[in-house]
């Protein structure tokens, strides 16, 4: 199991970088963050589709350990994609609709509760977001990171779903 060299990772990235993310203004010892639920720092996508990311640790864009959130608005989803790495998938809230392979099939997916997990291994072809509801996501990987769109002419999120 890659359990410990992920944790290992984690504790480098969270203790070792200051950067992309609040420190806690309560006088906690040095290293330790806390962002509130209200502080985390969303940044809109500039394509007008609502979706949202919140860097939490790391840079994704730099070598090493990093921590985002993404908020889906709802009937938002992805195109098929991939990334040049492995990364690792917790949903938040809402339900999170995912789907794999080429072709984008919304009513093909598959929903992820709050406390879902899944691992979208480094170069497989997926697309997620959001059917009836807001979904948020937290992504954990290695960087730097790298979206590579399969039909890039479309864009990065498919048609809305939303009615």
């Amino acid at each position: 199991m890659h359990v410990r060299p992920l944790i290992a990772a984690l504790r480098r990235a969270v203790l070792g970088s200051r950067v992309g993310y609040a420190a806690s203004p309560d006088g906690s010892a040095e290293g330790f963050v806390r962002i509130h639920h209200d502080q985390i720092p969303w940044v809109p996508e500039n394509d007008g589709t609502g979706v949202e990311r919140a860097v939490l640790a790391g840079d994704p864009s730099k070598p090493g350990l990093y921590v985002v959130r993404v908020k889906f608005p709802k009937g938002m989803m992805s195109l098929p994609h991939f990334h040049r790495e492995d990364r690792h998938a917790v949903v938040i809230s809402g339900t999170w609709y995912t789907g794999t392979g080429d072709d984008f099939e919304p009513d093909k997916t598959i929903g992820l509760k709050p406390g879902s997990y899944m691992k979208h291994p480094a170069g497989a072809h997926h697309y997620d977001g959001a059917k009836d509801e807001e979904v948020v996501v937290q992504i954990i990987g290695e960087g730097p990171s790298e979206t590579t769109r399969l039909r890039p002419e479309l864009g990065n999120f498919g048609p809305s779903l939303r009615a």
